[in-house]
């Protein structure tokens, strides 16, 4: 599928009532999921590439585990009091919609849900990423123009 199709396919999910559609053509799979009123382009390809990588350093850790689970089980109470943002689709992570433009979103800024927080580039595609629930931003955690993965954690908003 080339860009073109692929933007074809997202005007038709946003002028339609489907939440989700998934298309596959050979090895190619291309799952299209409505977030609030927009849809996006989520391609799991790009995350299974990046699974290896993340399972080839977990495999000499279990000599280690146990001496790691106690911090790690520490972190989700901690994480508990804040609105996790995720990424849902691999990409780069940009904080305003120009280089010349003023940042989305800083660091104590108020926020309301529905409201942009940042932008996801993928295969050309501008994501604009939004607020999940009301409350502060206490914390960014992805620089300006790096690559994030499905489901890392971008911004932690205080309700």
């Amino acid at each position: 599928m080339n860009l073109k199709e692929i933007q074809q396919l997202i005007e038709i999910v946003n002028g339609s009532s489907l939440d989700e559609v998934v298309i596959k053509n050979g090895e190619s799979e291309i799952t299209l999921r409505r977030n609030n009123s927009k849809a996006q382009a989520v391609l799991p390809a790009a995350p299974a590439i990046a699974q290896p990588v993340q399972a080839a350093p977990s495999m000499p850790q279990p000599a280690a585990a146990p001496q790691q689970e106690a911090p790690a089980a520490a972190a989700p109470a901690a994480a508990g009091d804040f609105i996790d943002i995720h990424s849902p689709i691999v990409g780069t992570f940009y904080r305003s919609p120009s280089p010349d433009a003023e940042a989305f979103v800083n660091e104590g800024d108020k926020v309301k849900a529905g409201d942009v927080l940042c932008i996801i580039e993928a295969m050309k595609l501008m994501n604009e990423i939004e607020a999940e629930g009301s409350g502060t931003i206490v914390e960014i955690l992805v620089e300006n123009g790096q690559p994030v993965e499905y489901n890392q954690v971008l911004f932690r908003i205080k309700p």
